[in-house]
């Protein structure tokens, strides 16, 4: 089998040029992505409130399909990444063929669940039969049509993890492109389409993830010689798998947490008053903004962390780490600012008629200003966690999503709620990162003890 003529860029390009190299196609891709969720919610929310409520209530599932697509995503980008640094070739290969493969069985069993399951998932939440049936609608295709999002997000990281990461902003933007354009055209019936409200986002959204994953399986076949895909690799391997999974299960779990905490505090914020869960889904998708640039930058980060690791090369590990912190928390900056000036702009995107707008503001205004004091030490905690995933430590980035979002913020939003009435249940966000940080600084000290130290001290 060929092998490369040449060393990767990964290991020889200077570290903060091969950084923004690999990281700013990515976080633009991020804010496109951002940017159609953004638009998906701001044509819902013209139908009603009862409609956007219906897709902020949708979001546990939504981002649980996410935490196991790119969670798996993860995995196979580090042991890829490290088993190209290490000149294993054969191994990356069969790492990308078995990725592929729980990608797929992963996309099935979720396309089991948006059929079977979907209905009894917003009884649960809601007895408001308006929510219930948009909700049934929009789920229903969301999760029915899962595929293309595993499919999308599994050649995504195979393009990342040899470094092409303009493939992967092609292979993103191209679906939410066409997510962007077909949004208003479903969701209002324009031109000779009809009119389908909110199972119009939601074909919109399978269609963009569809035609992604397509573009990616092309991209994946044809332009990226460094892994040879073929059908043959597909026979599940136990030492690739728990490769995968060893660093993937607990992204996957971190990230599912994250759906435990949505649905926890949309019971907690519905026993006020459905416009509050209506503003903490408005949050999701204005933070979006902020957060994905951060994890794009992650995205064109763990690549180079897992493949320098493979290579023994402590120096640049260590320097593309510090790099990544610094671009995220001035990321972070900006998002504070805008989310302290502009709360009220913002919020007036997703505004209903009549009194439920002066409600939406009236909640949603301190809400968005407390969460967003959070948002430097998220910036330094998303770093650190990639970093713990990228030299084979995920558990720890598990650990941290487990304190903060289980251990802390759910359980002191319930108090808060209790003690204080709903403007103060939002300062469990600060507070709970005020936790993560401290617990990511001290893992930080011991993954560099390690592993980098270790390694500097053979050199």
């Amino acid at each position: 089998m060929a092998q490369p003529a040449q060393e990767n860029k990964m290991g020889v390009m200077p570290e903060n040029k091969l950084l923004l190299n690999m990281a700013l196609p990515m976080i633009v891709s991020m804010l496109i992505q951002a940017c159609y969720n953004i638009v998906d919610s701001y044509f819902v929310a013209k139908l009603s409130q009862d409609a956007l409520n219906a897709v902020s209530l949708a979001f546990p599932v939504q981002n649980l399909m996410i935490a196991v697509a790119v969670g798996t995503g993860v995995g196979i980008n580090a042991l890829l990444s490290r088993s190209l640094g290490q000149k294993d070739f054969d191994r990356a290969n069969r790492t990308a063929m078995n990725g592929m493969l729980l990608e797929i069985v992963s996309g099935l069993a979720f396309t089991v669940l948006g059929l079977t399951c979907v209905r009894q998932f917003y009884t649960v939440q809601t007895d408001i039969t308006r929510i219930v049936e948009y909700g049934v609608d929009y789920l229903t295709i969301i999760a029915g049509c899962s595929m293309g999002i595993f499919v999308s997000v599994a050649t995504e990281r195979l393009v990342q993890a040899t470094g092409r990461t303009v493939y992967a902003m092609i292979i993103q933007g191209t679906g939410s492109v066409i997510n962007l354009i077909l949004d208003p055209i479903l969701i209002f019936g324009l031109g000779p389409f009809p009119r389908l409200e909110v199972a119009g986002a939601a074909v919109a959204t399978v269609a963009g993830q569809i035609v992604g994953g397509l573009v990616g399986l092309y991209l994946s076949l044809t332009h990226n010689p460094e892994i040879q895909m073929s059908v043959r690799g597909l026979k599940p391997s136990r030492s690739i798998i728990s490769g995968i999974y060893s660093v993937g299960l607990p992204s996957i779990i971190m990230q599912s947490i994250g759906s435990v905490m949505v649905f926890g505090m949309n019971q907690i914020l519905i026993s006020f008053t459905s416009t509050a869960t209506a503003v903490f889904g408005i949050y999701f998708k204005l933070q979006s903004f902020i957060f994905m640039p951060v994890f794009g930058l992650n995205n064109g980060m763990v690549p180079i962390v897992a493949y320098n690791y493979g290579a023994r090369n402590p120096e640049r590990i260590i320097k593309t780490a510090k790099l990544s912190v610094m671009y995220a928390v001035g990321i972070m900056a900006i998002g504070l600012a805008l989310f302290q000036i502009f709360p009220d702009v913002f919020l007036s995107l997703f505004e209903a008629e009549g009194e439920e707008a002066g409600d939406l503001l009236a909640i949603g205004v301190p809400a968005l200003r407390i969460i967003s004091t959070s948002f430097l030490m998220a910036g330094f905690c998303i770093v650190a966690g990639s970093v713990f995933q990228a030299l084979g430590h995920g558990m720890l980035s598990l650990a941290v999503s487990v304190v903060r979002q289980l251990v802390v913020l759910l359980p002191v939003a319930f108090v808060l709620a209790r003690l204080g009435g709903l403007h103060v249940v939002w300062w469990s966000y600060p507070l709970a990162e005020l936790f993560s940080t401290t617990l990511s600084a001290l893992f930080l000290y011991w993954v560099y003890k390690k592993e980098i130290a270790s390694m500097r001290e053979k050199e």
